[in-house]
């Protein structure tokens, strides 16, 4: 029952887990992650409560003309970094609670 333990532990010190949280989510919120594509000519940088912070594009990504393809490179960077933020999120969630699976529903904690 340790874990079912540990997590009742948990509820009975909701406060202080909802601190917790709030200090995760500032914490979180000052760090960034980065995706790319095209070879670095799109960055996109996320913040790791998954808000796009910054999108840079090359000027030789459009030198061409080729729009599609650079729509495409700006899809796979913030989906990228997006994908990063969510890690960070996670790891960030598992942290909190001292390694414990999460349960269903709290893994929107965070955000």
């Amino acid at each position: 029952m340790g874990g079912l333990g540990d997590l009742l532990g948990l509820m009975r010190n909701a406060g202080a887990l909802k601190q917790r949280v709030a200090d995760a989510q500032a914490a979180l919120a000052r760090q960034t992650v980065e995706g790319s594509a095209g070879d670095g000519l799109v960055v996109a940088r996320a913040s790791g409560m998954q808000e796009l912070v910054a999108l840079t594009i090359d000027p030789r990504a459009v030198a061409d003309g080729r729009v599609e393809r650079l729509e495409e490179w700006v899809r796979s960077a913030v989906g990228e970094a997006m994908t990063k933020a969510r890690d960070l999120q996670k790891a960030e969630m598992s942290r909190l609670l001292g390694g414990l699976p999460l349960p269903p529903g709290f893994g929107d904690l965070l955000g």
